[in-house]
């Protein structure tokens, strides 16, 4: 059996960045300035396993033994292939995403989404939102990340992202990510 490596730094980038534009995620319609920022106060206070009100490495810690305890449905300390099997199996169907798009199998256990540099790569990203450079990040912090992506997809600058801005975004942040994909590749 294999244990699960998650990197919950990514997961948290993840999370904070997909904050306006991932589906499922955000309204189906046109979202509000205040409303970006309630889903960004929801997000932080579930990541912040530990309420002292910063997301550092002992939330990381403790979001990775919440998971492998979700996952670990035998409580042997460790989640197999067949418990892995079981919770994909159990979780809704996402329609907006076509089945393994993102998280096919490599030969070596991680996912496709992990293959750059995984743990390492995903808590550098982790901490982009970690403006002052001290190792956390504050709920103000995480606001204003939330926040300042939020502006960059109000495209009108009318306080609201339409759903026709959001798919701009997403498309937008997908090219951008498939033209560093390309650079690195050819280097």
């Amino acid at each position: 059996m294999r244990t699960i490596k998650l990197s919950l730094a990514a997961a948290a980038l993840a999370t904070a960045a997909t904050a306006f534009a991932a589906p499922g995620t955000a309204p189906q319609g046109d979202m509000t300035r205040a409303q970006a920022e309630a889903m960004a106060a929801q997000r932080f206070a579930k990541m912040d396993v530990n309420s002292d009100g910063v997301l550092n490495q002992a939330d990381r810690e403790a979001r990775r033994a919440q998971m492998i305890a979700r996952l670990d449905t035998n409580k042997d300390g460790t989640v197999s292939a067949e418990e892995r099997a079981a919770f994909k199996a159990s979780r809704p169907a996402r329609p907006d995403r076509p089945e393994g798009a993102r998280m096919a199998k490599r030969g070596d256990g991680m996912h496709a989404g992990h293959k750059m540099g995984g743990q390492k790569m995903g808590a550098k990203r982790g901490m982009r939102g970690d403006t002052d450079g001290n190792g956390t990040i504050t709920r103000a912090e995480f606001t204003a990340a939330a926040l300042k992506r939020f502006e960059t997809a109000d495209t009108d600058r009318n306080g609201v992202v339409t759903q026709a801005e959001r798919q701009a975004a997403r498309a937008a942040m997908k090219a951008k990510w498939e033209a560093r994909k390309a650079e690195r590749q050819a280097q």
